[in-house]
């Protein structure tokens, strides 16, 4: 058995490579950026790879790169295609999560100005509105007039979107320090940013020819987090940011069995046991009904893991247990893989 990892400082990979030391798992640190990256893995059985929406490289090919190992050389990999596809993609989420009929946030997008022009005529306001791309919030606006939608689809169909919001990226840092939730460091980094671009800003191009708005789901103060792996979940809430609608990308968590609805959980396995993803962060919302539905999914999440009390199995028993490693669960699942193959 021999797995390869491709290391990103600060990555799950850290914590792979840690794994495989402790219990002398063969592996090889390969470089998925290299020309060679298909030679390096010939001899593995595995391929391992945490990559992330924040690095322009791999927002550029890792999905093709996934696709051709798994599908084409038929190695086994974390994540596989069919886990990481809709990666960062809202839009993509909508569609694979409506044709199983998963409870969705109601969404609604166009493709041309016209269409999403007479839409606004007749929707009913306030509505959010989301890039189909980013994480921790950003790009994540509400929208409470028609005019102020009418003036976002213009922009959606003529210069577009910057996937990087430097005004936002600053009043999200003065809100965490002024709440002793941020250091004075990064607000500065923030501001700094104004007149600096940043490499992934650079290299990213804009989003235009597209709107995607969903409905605002009023009286919720925090949203819920389940992350799912294989047969196993943990879940959190996450509080609003302060004066905020959202809270993705929130400093304030909760880690409480008690607190976490479990209907939640619930929905999360019965949609993955259509989907088979090997891992998935669901972020739920509650109707005014008090009913779950999902706002977006991702393949991977935090790597916060020690303060979770416990997690859950898909008969729904609950497991009490301590410093919890989810990429150790991950790593795990992929040897189980390669043992049975």
């Amino acid at each position: 058995m021999k797995i390869a990892i491709h290391h990103r400082p600060g990555s799950y990979s850290d914590l792979w490579i840690e794994y495989c030391q402790k219990h002398d798992i063969q592996y090889r640190i390969v470089d998925a950026y290299a020309n060679d990256i298909l030679e390096q893995i010939a001899d593995c059985d595995a391929f391992m790879w945490h990559f992330h929406l924040h690095q322009y490289k791999d927002y550029l090919f890792a999905k093709q790169l996934i696709y051709v190992i798994e599908k084409q050389m038929g190695k086994i990999t974390f994540p596989n295609y069919d886990t990481c596809w809709h990666y960062d993609d809202k839009v993509g989420q909508k569609y694979l999560l409506g044709s199983i009929g998963a409870p969705l946030i109601p969404t609604y997008n166009f493709y041309t100005r016209q269409e999403a022009l007479e839409w606004a005529k007749t929707a009913t306001f306030p509505k959010v509105f989301k890039l189909r791309c980013g994480a921790s919030s950003e790009n994540v606006y509400l929208v409470k007039t028609q005019k102020k939608a009418r003036r976002i689809i213009n922009q959606a169909f003529g210069k577009g979107f910057e996937q990087y919001n430097r005004i936002n990226d600053i009043r999200v840092q003065w809100s965490k320090y002024k709440n002793s939730n941020g250091s004075l460091l990064e607000l500065l980094r923030s501001i700094k940013r104004l007149f600096v671009s940043t490499e992934f800003s650079r290299m990213h191009p804009r989003e235009i020819g597209y709107v995607f708005f969903q409905d605002y789901l009023p009286n919720n103060d925090s949203d819920t987090r389940v992350f799912l792996i294989g047969n196993r979940a943990v879940a959190k809430k996450r509080m609003n940011k302060p004066n905020d609608f959202r809270a993705s990308g929130s400093d304030f968590q909760i880690f409480d069995k008690e607190q976490v609805d479990t209907r939640c959980v619930e929905i999360a396995f019965e949609v993955n046991k259509k989907l088979k993803m090997q891992s998935v962060a669901f972020d739920f919302l509650f109707c005014e009904n008090k009913s779950p539905v999902i706002a977006e999914i991702s393949y991977c999440s935090g790597k916060r893991n020690k303060d979770y009390p416990g997690y859950w199995t898909n008969d729904m028993q609950w497991h009490e247990e301590t410093n919890i490693n989810i990429c150790n669960w991950i790593i795990e699942d992929i040897i189980e893989k390669i043992n049975k193959k």
